[in-house]
């Protein structure tokens, strides 16, 4: 007796589409009849994939591994922050109306510089950032992948967040530390505090802006990851490989 072997989901897509051309040629099938066809050909599709666990999961990986490479790679670049209308980090909103007045007593060139060595920081870091995503990626389970692989557009940056983003803040806070202090920040940091401090203001906000850096930092970078997902299902061959196209391809 011959064994049934499921057919591979590019087959699957080649016979859906021999069934659309004979239903739009063949005037006698009925239309009725087309559609329960192209139902059992869809689930056994779905089935197909279901049957082979571990391809969907390399597939959803391979994806958040390009995603998270590719956006730290265009954040990393110089003025990756810094000259992006999106990602460019600022200092806080609770922080604007102090920074005014600091404008005021004439340290407007302090903060623009504070501010650029936050956004030089966090393009520094965005190079080390790269392996930290990926290793978290690599962490993924089936059942992490099954869940996701027929999401909404960015499903598996969404779910890859959730599930990761306060281990990552951890691990990647002493990446923004190191940067931030080889570029200088902390001494123009100090510098802009004690001015801060000496203001004759009440109810001044925090101003801790290490943590500002950080929380931005990653928010670009999901941020991105995010959009590079959706160019990936958009185009799953093109913007990512065979692999990626038999999971995230038409059905």
């Amino acid at each position: 007796m011959t064994n049934f072997r499921m057919p591979g989901p590019t087959l699957l897509r080649r016979a859906r589409a021999l069934l659309l051309a004979a239903c739009t040629v063949v005037a006698g099938l009925a239309t009725s009849s087309c559609a329960e066809m192209s139902q059992i050909l869809q689930t056994e599709t779905a089935t197909a994939g279901q049957s082979n666990p571990s391809a969907l999961t390399r597939a959803i990986k391979e994806s958040l591994e390009l995603g998270s490479t590719r956006a730290a790679d265009l954040l990393s670049k110089a003025g990756g922050y810094q000259n992006s209308p999106v990602y460019r980090i600022t200092l806080p909103q609770s922080v604007q109306p102090v920074a005014s007045k600091l404008r005021q007593f004439g340290l407007g060139g302090q903060i623009d510089r504070i501010e650029a060595l936050m956004n030089q920081g966090a393009e520094h870091a965005a190079v080390e950032a790269k392996a930290v995503f990926i290793n978290a990626v690599r962490g993924m389970t089936v059942t992490d992948a099954m869940g996701i692989v027929r999401g909404g557009n960015t499903a598996a940056t969404d779910y890859f967040r959730q599930r990761t983003e306060a281990d990552l803040r951890a691990r990647y806070l002493p990446i923004i530390q190191n940067n931030l202090q080889q570029i200088g920040f902390y001494n123009q940091y100090q510098q802009l505090l004690s001015a801060y401090k000496q203001l004759p203001l009440a109810n001044k906000p925090d101003l801790d802006l290490e943590q500002h850096v950080l929380t931005k930092s990653l928010d670009a970078l999901f941020t991105q990851v995010g959009e590079e997902e959706k160019a990936i299902r958009k185009d799953p061959l093109g913007r990512g490989s065979s692999a990626i196209a038999a999971v995230f391809g038409p059905r």
